[in-house]
């Protein structure tokens, strides 16, 4: 399978579960909770936008993945969707703007403020990541 083909099924597989207003209404529904500190909205929203977004990396595309060769594992960052890895390289696509320097705790982002990404970003940070493993699997 080649980094277009995965590109396309990655996509088409988040948009068979929610259309891209529908993960950015998650998305800014998640942001306005945590810009006004309401902890209990934040608990019932952040949870769920995970999930949403996991369980679609794991289940739906799982076909997807193991075909293009990539192992799936859970994330080690708080935002990330998934740990990929192929031939020993491993990335993790992310649901917030992560600083370089984050040390990728949940502490550290939600106290410097949780810039979630729109379907979009998020659609072009996956592809960076499949566009590395992509790389190493050539």
């Amino acid at each position: 399978m080649t980094l277009n083909e995965t590109i396309a099924r990655l996509r088409a597989g988040h948009l068979m579960v929610r259309d891209a207003q529908e993960w950015d209404k998650l998305s800014t529904d998640l942001r306005r909770a945590y810009d006004s500190n309401d902890d209990e909205l934040i608990e019932q929203l952040q949870p769920q936008f995970l999930q949403s977004w996991r369980t679609v990396t794991r289940y739906v595309l799982r076909d997807t993945f193991d075909a293009a060769g990539i192992a799936v594992t859970e994330p080690s960052h708080p935002w990330g969707i998934a740990r990929l890895t192929a031939n020993g390289t491993s990335c993790e696509p992310l649901l917030c703007h992560a600083d370089e320097t984050d040390t990728g705790r949940a502490g550290a982002v939600i106290k410097s403020g949780v810039q979630l990404r729109t379907f979009a970003d998020t659609m072009t940070n996956y592809t960076d990541c499949l566009s590395r493993l992509f790389d190493e699997l050539d």
